[in-house]
């Protein structure tokens, strides 16, 4: 394949031939007969995007659910119409939030004057979190012993659910889901690559994983972030990347035996990502570290309340940082609302690490975030929140520098991809050039991605001429 007078990134106007999936030739080329050739006019060629945390097996089942929170919903009425959708089965929401009830999370007595009649799972929008009806606990207990994390109160369940997924999927016999439509929807965004951070990521899903790519129903490459026993799954068509340490505040884990764990995920030659949102779980993850040792591709994820004093201490550890800009568009103004102002410094910060010397890469935390890239490196350059009020705007980041968070290397986030001859031919072609592009920041911009020289997205807006049947284009 040649894509013909494209501004190529960090090269100027060009050429570029693709070959076996590689990049063979940038310059002033000619087509070779019978070579499919794609005109870029000039629009920007970009190394495909990288998203390096997002939890894709949460994502494919949210399509569908039922939102359960702002801002789409806002009160126990808008609640109560979203969750009246017709039928018999199970019925699952997300991204339910206190403030939609006044405050207080429902028990089973409540859900149940909304949904008598078929069971109901709820996810908190922290995701740690899932509110159950009375039928749903009936369902579930009919065939499972209740779990530690499920709420009793005088003798009876309240149908809250802590941190018991794996129970539930056992509970409810679910069998991961497809990934082909969440897929296209990453490659519409120009996402060539995805990793997987979810904690619980193990050798089962890794086959499940393997068996999507090997059909072709999940066309990005992927990363698989998760427990220690991912290190003895055959890794086909995936690579192994971080064991996950997912922290919760209010029940840390023994420190010596996260000590432990994390000189075993280094035994294995992986790096560590810690789960950190509040300050004391980054306040226990570096005194973890400052004791374990850190080794090259320890990395802080959120890294959302950081204190300056905390950011020396991670830039001294040579810690990393994958964080997600678009919270504080999406939930700026409920910070700055419920926040004090003297906190206010301390979240979700981007210029000042950097500055600090703590590498940077970005994620979605998809679906607890916007899967589309542009979102958040947009979010990450105008740092104002949704109703347009500017939030630590000495925070953004320059448009390069925000779309840098997404072209780093996911085995080595130090390392920025390129396109450069011998490099996978991962690209997305803009249909504008950067200049142009900069300014806008947004995901409609996407004219083509391509993965390991295969196309996996184009616009339906090309002249038929131009356009390339999509998987069959010879390269």
């Amino acid at each position: 394949m040649l894509i013909r007078g494209a501004a190529i990134h960090r090269h100027g106007t060009g050429d570029l031939r693709i070959d076996g999936g590689i990049i063979a030739a940038i310059g002033d080329l000619a087509p070779r007969p019978g070579e499919a050739v794609v005109e870029a006019r000039g629009g920007a060629l970009l190394p495909g995007l990288h998203d390096h945390h997002i939890h894709l097996a949460a994502l494919a089942v949210r399509a569908a659910s039922v939102e359960c929170g702002p801002p789409a919903i806002r009160d126990r009425d808008d609640l109560a119409r979203a969750l009246s959708r017709p039928g018999t089965g199970w019925l699952r929401g997300f991204g339910l939030c206190e403030s939609v009830l006044d405050g207080e999370l429902p028990d089973a007595a409540a859900l149940d004057r909304m949904v008598p009649d078929r069971p109901v799972r709820l996810q908190h929008r922290t995701g740690r979190m899932w509110l159950l009806n009375s039928a749903a606990l009936d369902a579930l207990l009919a065939s499972s012993t209740p779990p530690p994390g499920l709420e009793r109160i005088g003798g009876r369940f309240t149908g809250r659910l802590f941190d018991e997924d794996a129970w539930l999927q056992g509970a409810l016999a679910a069998a991961p889901p497809g990934l082909a439509a969440i897929s296209h929807d990453l490659a519409r965004f120009g996402l060539t690559g995805v990793t997987d951070m979810s904690p619980r990521n193990d050798p089962l899903i890794a086959r499940h994983f393997a068996c999507e790519i090997s059909a072709g129903q999940l066309t990005q490459r992927l990363v698989v972030a998760g427990g220690l026993s991912l290190a003895d799954a055959p890794c086909s068509g995936w690579r192994l990347g971080p064991a996950k340490l997912h922290l919760h505040e209010a029940a840390l884990p023994d420190f010596d035996a996260a000590c432990a764990w994390i000189a075993q995920a280094h035994a294995q030659g992986r790096g560590v990502a810690v789960h950190c949102v509040t300050e004391v779980e980054l306040v226990f993850t570096l005194a973890l570290f400052e004791t374990a040792g850190a080794r090259r591709g320890d990395r802080i994820e959120h890294a959302s309340i950081v204190p300056a004093d905390l950011a020396a201490r991670m830039a001294a550890l040579d810690l990393q940082a994958c964080v997600q800009p678009h919270f504080v568009h999406r939930n700026g103004d409920r910070y700055l609302r419920d926040v004090e102002p003297h906190h206010h410094k301390n979240l979700y910060r981007l210029a000042s690490l950097r500055r600090a010397g703590i590498t940077l890469a970005g994620g979605s935390d998809a679906p607890y975030g916007s899967g589309d890239p542009w979102q958040a490196i947009r979010a990450a350059v105008l740092r104002s929140t949704l109703a347009g009020t500017p939030f630590t705007p000495d925070e953004a980041l320059s448009p390069e520098d925000a779309l840098a968070l997404y072209l780093a290397d996911p085995m080595d986030l130090s390392r920025q991809r390129r396109v450069t001859v011998g490099e996978a031919a991962d690209l997305c072609l803009l249909g504008r050039p950067w200049h142009e592009a900069r300014t806008r920041l947004s995901s409609a911009d996407v004219r083509l991605t391509v993965v390991s020289g295969r196309i996996v997205h184009q616009s339906v807006d090309e002249p038929p001429f131009e356009r390339l049947a999509r998987c069959e284009a010879p390269t």
